[in-house]
């Protein structure tokens, strides 16, 4: 077992099998020592989860919770883009995370947040990084969150 499936086992984190993409594009690129994962959003029991809009009707603390599953998944194609092996990530370089939002809703960096303490969680200040957190209208399948990341190999 990988220092960095170790860590996730020891926060009671499983990184969900890496989904094949659901329009015309790849789940990752990689060029040079970077990668690039594409937009991940929740996913419970194969289904999107939570749908909704922040504002009206999805919590924050349900929000944040999917913004961390989405960052898991995020990973799950890293591990796939580097052979396999988590321990060849070398640092987080930037998450973007995109919240479902009501037009008054403006609390997009506390759920994005869920992504976040993930990433620092699981490899301490390598999980460090750049970030934006946007307020959106839509996501794809109404998912109230969704979490890309632009990830540095060894």
């Amino acid at each position: 077992m990988s220092k960095i499936e170790a860590r996730l086992a020891e926060l009671g984190l499983t990184l969900p099998e890496a989904g094949a993409p659901i329009a015309n594009y790849v789940p990752f690129t990689v060029s040079g020592k970077i990668i690039y994962v594409s937009g991940q959003v929740p996913r419970k029991d194969g289904a999107i989860h939570p749908v909704g809009h922040l504002g009206a009707g999805v919590s924050i603390e349900e929000a944040k919770a999917a913004a961390q599953q989405c960052f898991l998944s995020v990973l799950a194609h890293a591990k796939v883009a580097a052979g396999g092996d988590l321990d060849r990530i070398a640092r987080v370089l930037r998450i973007t995370g995109y919240v479902n939002s009501t037009p008054n809703f403006g609390d997009q960096p506390t759920v994005i947040n869920g992504a976040s303490d993930c990433a620092v969680a699981v490899f301490g200040d390598a999980g460090r990084h750049a970030r934006s957190a946007v307020g959106v209208a839509a996501l794809p399948g109404g998912a109230a969150v969704e979490v890309e990341a632009i990830l540095e190999l060894a």
